[in-house]
């Protein structure tokens, strides 16, 4: 095998081009064997493989500084790079993350797991490079509809006024997550049809220079391509254009499904784990499309990611112009959703929280302080979802919660989520956020409230005294475990309250619960600074009420173990129950 005798891309150097396609060739199988077992970015990286090689084989890495956008497509660049064994040895399949990290390697310039980031992170590299007098090529790689997103242009524009060099790679596959979206695209294609010779020419409008690389697969033509343009006094782009998905049948016509995945069985594509069980992506898919068929002033929005709120290509097709992809564009979407609102229609954006952290200045700005009655609905809100670095679900809470005339409301189940949900797309009085309520869908009894218009009512779900568990949205069941081991060991009979409102008070509530309780304990699925545990023990600060307060402390947690770090933030029945006691008795 080539490749384990690759430790650095040095060692790339004195192979054949019959030798690297062999290594491609070995590259393509130890990704499918670790990512069919695994799980992980398949198509992204699979579509990379020989742009990778070339890359390492042209340039002089870590000296000249490759920047990955979004990262998720850096799985070759780690095996060249000194971290093969991550790739060929199931016991170190964990070792190193799916995103770009110089904790790893000087390599790695960047944590990067978001999107349209490379040619500004390139830009700033670049800026100092010049003004130390350096001479290193910086290259930034970009691609999987990163084009999109506002940043992108930000970078490039920045870059052909600077007039310095600044490679910048588009590995255009005609792809995002599912399809591409915006009238850039446009432009892509007419310079793929035209090999590059396309009068209207982006890239060139804004200042940089340009070149086309029609085998964006093939090592050689990217060899040529990529030394053309090393030491580059000027900016350039180098549009290459690839498959993404490239030497995996399934991954090659199904380019959405394998963009990203779980375990798969890697002679059939199918996915290892048994399917069947709802998901809230796909419930709020059908709830949305149904009320599409007789509510025409309805519009889903998706930025980039369909499959957040179940919209599959079916249902796209089904819900037409009722549903809007503005591309890896969060700050548009929030803006879009405004200006709908404002107009009459009834916008549901639907996001990841992850993602929502993109669009804080339109939240405030474009959205609340004009009051119009948009509705986001906010996914994997939670610590039980994507737990890389890059990609957590704490922190929305604070950034949501603390925007003045925003409604955030936090469902504990199924039912109370789309009885929320339906809510605040027939309301039209507040811009309205939902937290769905975890990952896994869980069912309770009802009934629940149709109407949640009187702001900040808290929800007794079981009266007692002495202790108050305020468990917010998706950590009910934890305080319904917290409260049934009071009992159990204490025989403390405790209040449990379903807060349902975020953003607000109960003020009536909280005062009353002066009057036979000791302590109130805040659970919430999310960050504790600036979050919604804080309000309460600000409120109870000048009384005698003591206040616990549960929560994520605020840390970029990276690749963690779920039950190991509710441990550590001391969220567990067992934990909490026993913090209770040793105040109360």
């Amino acid at each position: 095998m080539y490749l384990e005798k690759i430790d650095a891309p040095q060692d790339l150097r004195g192979l054949t081009t019959e030798q690297l396609r062999a290594l491609a060739d070995e590259i393509r199988e130890a990704l499918l064997r670790k990512l069919s077992a695994h799980g992980g970015h398949i198509g992204p990286n699979l579509g990379m493989v020989e742009a990778t090689i070339a890359l390492h084989r042209v340039f002089d890495s870590p000296k000249d500084k490759i920047i990955y956008d979004v990262s998720h497509q850096s799985y070759v660049h780690k095996m060249l790079t000194g971290r093969r064994e991550a790739f060929l040895d199931p016991a170190d399949y964990d070792e190193v993350s799916g995103y770009t990290n110089p904790q790893e390697s000087e390599h790695d310039h960047f944590t990067i797991g978001h999107t349209s980031t490379s040619v500004s992170l390139a830009c700033g590299l670049a800026k100092a490079r010049d003004l130390r007098g350096g001479s290193e090529n910086v290259i930034a790689v970009i691609g999987d509809g990163s084009l999109s997103g506002g940043e992108a242009y930000e970078g490039l524009s920045n870059a052909g006024e600077a007039g310095t060099n600044l490679i910048v790679v588009v590995n255009d596959n005609e792809m995002s997550i599912a399809e591409n979206h915006g009238g850039l695209y446009a432009n892509l294609r007419e310079l793929r049809e035209s090999d590059g010779k396309a009068p209207c020419n982006f890239f060139r409008a804004l200042g940089l220079d340009y070149l086309y690389v029609k085998e964006g697969n093939d090592i050689e033509a990217l060899t040529a391509a990529f030394r053309q343009v090393k030491d580059t006094p000027r900016p350039v782009v180098v549009h290459i254009r690839t498959l993404k998905g490239k030497g995996y049948a399934p991954a090659e016509r199904q380019k959405e499904r394998f963009h990203w995945g779980m375990p798969f069985d890697l002679a059939t594509g199918e996915p290892k784990a048994a399917g069947g069980g709802e998901d809230y992506c796909d419930l709020t898919g059908r709830f949305l499309l149904e009320r599409m068929r007789t509510q025409p002033e309805l519009v889903a929005i998706t930025s980039g990611t369909p499959a957040v709120m179940g919209f599959t290509p079916e249902r796209r097709r089904e819900a037409g112009r009722q549903l809007v992809d503005v591309g890896i564009a969060e700050e548009h979407a929030v803006a879009l959703a405004s200006g709908i609102a404002k107009a009459g229609g009834r916008p549901v954006y639907g996001v990841y929280s992850t993602f929502i952290q993109r669009c804080y200045d339109q939240l405030s700005q474009d959205l609340c302080i004009n009051g119009n009655p948009a509705v986001i609905a906010v996914f994997m809100g939670t610590a039980a979802g994507m737990n890389d670095a890059t990609h957590l679900g704490f922190f929305d809470i604070p950034l949501l919660a603390n925007i003045p005339n925003l409604v955030y409301l936090a469902p504990t189940c199924a039912e109370e989520y789309f009885a929320m949900l339906d809510w605040a797309i027939r309301q039209r009085e507040h811009p309205v956020a939902v937290r769905v309520p975890g990952a896994a869908v869980v069912h309770r009894p009802g009934p629940f409230d149709t109407e949640y218009g009187e702001l900040n009512r808290y929800r007794v779900e079981r009266r007692g005294r002495e202790v108050a568990i305020l468990a917010l949205g998706s950590f009910h069941a934890l305080g319904e475990e917290t409260a049934d081991r009071l009992k159990t060991e204490a025989g403390i009979d405790a209040t449990l309250v379903n807060p349902r409102y975020i953003t607000g008070l109960d003020e009536e509530l909280l005062e009353e619960l002066l009057r036979d309780h000791r302590a109130v304990v805040t659970l919430e699925d999310g960050s504790l600074d600036g979050g919604f545990g804080e309000k309460i023990a600000r409120r109870y600060g000048p009384t005698p009420m003591r206040v616990l307060n549960y929560g994520l402390r605020k840390e970029f947690a990276d690749r963690y173990d779920l039950g190991e770090l509710l441990r550590a933030n001391r969220l567990t029945g067992e934990q909490i129950a026993e913090d209770v006691l040793r105040i109360v008795r």
